[in-house]
């Protein structure tokens, strides 16, 4: 199994060199080597490396814009309806990647080189295609499983470079003495199936097909004029004239459609700038815009503004920046701030009544709903706390922040079972079975649950114990 894993990751990562006019028709032999069980466990497996890196951006708004504007594409997809989650790695560069299990990652450079939302829609059709399209599967149905540790040693090699580009360099040398030429064909056909399937995706969602089409051509473009350097996307899903011709002679065919960005994309990305570097250099660069109205959306200039402010705890200033940009536009991202604000300045009451109106205004805005969840804890409301969250937990249970934040109400109630199995949760969204384990027998022995809770959390443990016996069995 572990050498199963990072082959998929070495194969969603590997370029390619040559083209195929058409897809073979694998059938059910795309299952060959992948089950449905194996995809969940390899996702699970790899999530938890993820979530446990500090790469991971931590940014509940930025990662519940992503998976809104994922959903609307998904909801387009061949596979409307499946699980897909998206979240956000903290690296300047130009990069996007699909995992197994329906998981995207994108960069934080790749948000901020998107020049409008179609654009950044556009990519992320591209990965999303890779998923629904079962490239992964594909790859390993196509070859044999003797080849798998040369696949190994190429992702070991390719994770080693993210910290050391030198060493990185040499493992990969060493792990191509082998072949890859079969591998590196197949990824062409997918990288060309993926642009067919993501424009179609993207233009059923009602955005400007021609976004992916000008994102290829720009990073094209970068490539020629800096080809010792060229941007991560190009090498991890590389280009050439023809896939671009053929892209756009799809785009020619279908009609203009202009279409608006919506505020939040131009939030999250000054949200994004308003955190990089230091705090007094973004308040200069986002005060300078507000007064010179360098920005388009002056709006998102006084967001960031205020974001940089805040940094500062400057929270007064803050909100006046985000009073002003709300007479300018309407954003949940927008309330939220003005809420947190009131938060980190003490003003708790008045923190927790604009959660509430803001909830109201926009039910399923999550970023909202823990910042309510933390006012009333904070408040010392923690029974509130946990029947609000647990409402929560029930709509989202693979959501980790809930159950964190049922652990917390819980464990202001001395509800010591129920805590540690609200944590316990938490960490088995994030993959991390052994310790869900372990928070999970330390709140059994504390013994103060009903008749229901102890046996839900028994139950519980007998499948965390199962799920990591048969992953130790296959390695």
């Amino acid at each position: 199994m572990k050498k199963l894993i990072v082959s998929l990751i070495a194969l969603s990562m590997l370029p390619s060199t040559a083209w195929a006019t058409n897809l073979p028709d694998l059938g059910e032999s795309s299952r060959r080597y992948l089950s449905d069980v194996q995809e969940r466990e390899l996702a699970r497996t790899i999530m938890r490396d993820i979530f446990s890196s500090p790469l991971l951006l931590n940014d509940p708004e930025i990662e519940t814009y992503l998976n809104n504007l994922g959903a609307r594409l998904t909801s387009e997809s061949s596979r409307a309806g499946s699980s897909f989650s998206f979240f956000v790695v903290r690296d300047p560069s130009i990069n996007a990647f699909a995992l197994p299990g329906g998981n995207i990652g994108v960069h934080t450079g790749l948000i901020q080189a998107a020049e409008n939302e179609s654009e950044l829609a556009g990519v992320l059709a591209h990965e999303i295609a890779h998923v629904t399209q079962e490239h992964l599967s594909r790859m390993i149905a196509a070859q044999d499983q003797s080849y798998l540790p040369t696949l190994a040693a190429i992702a070991v090699a390719i994770l080693a470079a993210r910290s050391n580009a030198n060493v990185g360099s040499a493992a990969i040398a060493t792990a191509q003495a082998m072949s890859l030429q079969n591998q590196l064909n197949f990824t062409r056909e997918h990288e060309r199936e993926a642009d067919r399937v993501g424009l179609e995706t993207l233009t059923g969602a009602g955005f400007d097909p021609g976004g992916l089409s000008s994102f290829f051509n720009r990073l094209q473009r970068a490539n020629r004029l800096y080809d010792t350097n060229a941007p991560d996307y190009l090498r991890t899903h590389p280009l050439n004239s023809q896939r671009i011709a053929d892209m756009d002679a799809r785009i020619d065919k279908l009609p203009y459609r202009q279409v608006k960005d919506s505020i939040d994309f131009h939030l999250v990305r000054a949200r994004l700038s308003a955190n990089e570097g230091l705090s007094e250099d973004a308040v200069r660069r986002f005060d300078d815009q507000v007064r010179e109205k360098k920005a388009l959306y002056e709006a998102a200039s006084r967001y960031g503004l205020a974001v940089a402010l805040s940094r500062q705890a400057k929270y007064a200033e803050a909100e006046n920046e985000v009073a002003r940009a709300l007479k300018l536009a309407r954003s949940p991202m927008l309330l939220s701030l003005q809420a947190e604000l009131d938060a980190k300045a003490g003003k708790t009451s008045l923190a927790l009544e604009r959660y509430r109106q803001g909830m109201e205004r926009y039910p399923q805005h999550k970023p909202l709903q823990y910042g309510y969840a933390d006012s009333l804890i904070l408040m010392q409301r923690a029974k509130e706390a946990a029947e609000f969250v647990s409402t929560k937990t029930a709509a989202w249970p693979d959501d980790a922040r809930f159950w964190k934040l049922l652990a917390r109400a819980e464990a202001a109630l001395n509800h010591k079972l129920a805590s540690h199995r609200a944590e316990a949760e938490s960490l088995a969204v994030t993959g991390n079975l052994p310790a869900a384990l372990e928070q999970i027998n330390i709140g059994l022995k504390a013994g103060d649950g009903n008749f229901y809770e102890l046996s839900a959390a028994e139950a519980r443990r007998r499948e965390w114990q199962a799920a990591i016996a048969a992953e130790s069995d296959k390695k």
